[in-house]
């Protein structure tokens, strides 16, 4: 009888952790390799779990695609790797005639650019041939927290096999997926979709994922399955440990039965001890084929609060809009920030902006100091995010301090790498990008976790983001720019330019999108920190025609800021008739050369509207 004819009547039981057992044997590096290193160990798994009275055992083969074996260098293998596993689990089931599942598992986390959709599928298909060669009893498509990436496999794979499919889901929060869609909808999509037995995997533990499969039906033709982790996780002496007894494992198994479950077993940290309780609970009973779906009270999400003032960006679209950059100190003396911050806000400026710990080294933290600012001063803080020093949790916690503290005026980028800074040996986060950060922050927009749950309230950030223009092909970076929009970019910062060439290429190469750029200005101040700047510092790239007019001042420092001055008055000219945004890049904490830009700009204003005036009185 096939396996699906089988769960008409009854309910079955899976193995557990693969992975965990390795673990626990000492094993940390390519559980897949084993199947052709140390296939003894594999087998010697798969019939503890026969033994324990699994009624299937699944492939070793939850990273066999590409990708991740290419982390180990052996993504030429895929082929030996799934082969033998199939050949390993097949032998270990023969006498007892358990079924035998291929393990595919998923590729994505939060980054969507892991890997593209097109690439997926082409490693699935790769994959899942090799698997069904070996004639598996069923493909299991496990521990996928996308779901557009687990909708195109099943697709995919439906089309290509018909061979029973178990498509399952991992949540990071009860009854919810990664995207905000509630666990049933997820469920019967895949149905729909043409898999066979749907349910969820990894991540929860048995109480969670109890309380999430009671909001969800029974599907019409599809069957229900779970495979909870042992427990939520845990570090014991720097390694990784899960807190359950294997009777409390299976106590569980009775309340996922009632809830619909026809195919039970475990994820992380289950083994053949909590296979067998749950065997022993489960292992006679029928299957409900009814069940009273609990409906929750749905959480309200309130509409964020009205703006003060209008975001940047739509201010940028029609009027001149001037930002300036004012790095946080590097030590705790915060008196001449504050005096330059003020000064600046009184010159008019629309924002003071604050990097992230630029250079990736350590300053007072512009979450701190752009509350002081709005709050005390009255002045409009623009906080830019970088992926470097948080992770997800450290990233969203941050935003939401930003809403809470009404700072909504945000650069989201990726980080220099801690290499260059003054902790060379600290750690590069980098849990997203630049980009995927901007999607990140409009799901906050919409009331939505990272996770997916659901935050009570929208955030109402104006999210830019970074561009840099000084590129040897100007056209890809026009084309990452496009590629931001798409991501949720409201707008976007330059780095800044140093000839009025390029300042109009910048112009004839972007005129088509209708999101502003500010365009960067930073005055020069010696001819060393223009080097420096030129030669050391990312993404800046100065004119030959600056670097020698800068050298000609020699060590004359009055003359060099001056020098520096006329420069970016210069390309002022240039910007100011092609961009209604401009961003001016204080130098070295020299707010008073900020501020003599920002009068210039405002006279080539003044004076561009009397000249409009007289044209006018002219007609």
């Amino acid at each position: 009888m096939g396996l699906l004819d089988e769960l008409k009547t009854r309910i079955l039981t899976a193995d557990g952790a693969m992975g965990t057992l390795l673990y626990s044997y000492g094993i940390e590096y390519c559980n897949e390799e084993l199947n052709l290193q140390r296939p003894e160990i594999i087998e010697k798994i798969h019939q503890e779990y026969i033994q324990a009275g699994a009624d299937i055992i699944q492939t070793n083969t939850y990273g066999g695609n590409a990708l991740k074996l290419a982390r180990y260098g052996l993504e030429n293998q895929v082929k030996e790797i799934n082969e033998a596993a199939i050949r390993i689990a097949k032998r270990a089931a023969a006498p007892g005639g358990q079924f035998v599942f291929g393990t595919i598992g998923g590729i994505r986390g939060i980054r969507k650019s892991d890997a593209t959709l097109e690439e997926i599928i082409t490693m699935v298909d790769q994959q899942a041939g090799y698997l069904l060669a070996g004639d598996p009893d069923a493909l299991l498509l496990e521990t996928y927290y996308d779901f557009e990436e687990l909708a195109a496999t099943v697709t995919h794979l439906r089309k290509a096999t018909n061979v029973p499919l178990i498509a399952q889901v991992s949540m990071h929060e009860p009854g919810i997926l990664q995207n905000g869609m509630a666990l049933n909808e997820a469920l019967h999509q895949l149905e729909a979709l043409g898999a066979d037995i749907v349910g969820v995997n990894c991540r929860l533990g048995p109480h969670h994922t109890i309380q999430a499969l009671e909001e969800v039906a029974l599907p019409q033709k599809a069957f229900l399955s779970a495979y909870p982790n042992a427990s939520l996780l845990d570090l014991e002496n720097g390694r990784v440990v899960y807190e359950s007894e294997a009777d409390y494992f299976g106590r569980a198994g009775l309340l996922l039965r009632e809830e619909g479950a026809r195919l039970i077993g475990g994820c992380c940290g289950t083994t053949p001890k909590h296979i067998e309780a749950l065997k022993k609970r489960i292992g006679h009973l029928k299957p409900v084929t009814e069940k009273e779906v609990v409906k929750k009270k749905p959480i309200i999400i309130r509409e964020a609060e009205a703006l003060e003032e209008a975001p940047l960006h739509e201010k940028a679209k029609t009027e001149r809009t001037i930002i300036v950059e004012l790095d946080t100190p590097r030590h705790l003396d915060i008196t001449k920030f504050l005096e330059g911050s003020k000064a600046l806000s009184a010159a008019g400026v629309d924002a003071v902006t604050m990097a992230d710990n630029s250079l990736a080294s350590p300053r007072v933290s512009n979450l701190a100091m752009g509350s002081i600012l709005k709050h005390q001063e009255q002045i409009r803080p623009l906080a830019h995010i970088t992926c470097r020093d948080r992770n997800l949790i450290g990233l969203q916690s941050h935003l939401m301090g930003l809403d809470a503290l009404g700072i909504h005026d945000i650069l989201a980028v990726t980080g220099d790498p801690t290499k260059v800074g003054d902790f060379p040996g600290a750690t590069s986060v980098y849990d997203v990008s630049s980009m995927e950060l901007i999607q990140l922050i409009k799901k906050l927009n919409e009331g939505i976790s990272f996770s997916g749950k659901p935050l009570r309230k929208k955030a109402n950030f104006s999210v830019a983001a970074a561009f840099n223009p000084n590129v040897r092909v100007l056209d890809r970076a026009v084309a990452r720019l496009e590629k931001k929009i798409e991501s949720g970019a409201d707008y976007f910062i330059s780095q800044p330019v140093y000839t009025k060439d390029k300042i109009i290429e910048i112009y004839e190469a972007t005129k088509h999108l209708e999101t502003p750029i500010f365009l960067g200005v930073m005055p020069l101040t010696s001819i060393r920190s223009a080097e420096f700047l030129h030669n050391e510092v990312p993404g800046i790239k100065l004119s030959e025609d600056a670097l020698e007019r800068m050298r000609a001042c020699g060590d004359d420092k009055e003359r060099a800021t001056a020098e520096g001055i006329q420069i970016a008055k210069e390309l002022i000219d240039a910007a100011a008739e092609l961009f209604n945004g401009i961003y001016v890049i204080t130098p070295f904490f020299r707010y008073d050369m900020s501020l003599e830009l920002i009068d210039y700009i405002r006279q080539l204003d003044i004076q561009k509207e009397s000249d409009n005036s007289h044209v006018k009185t002219a007609n």
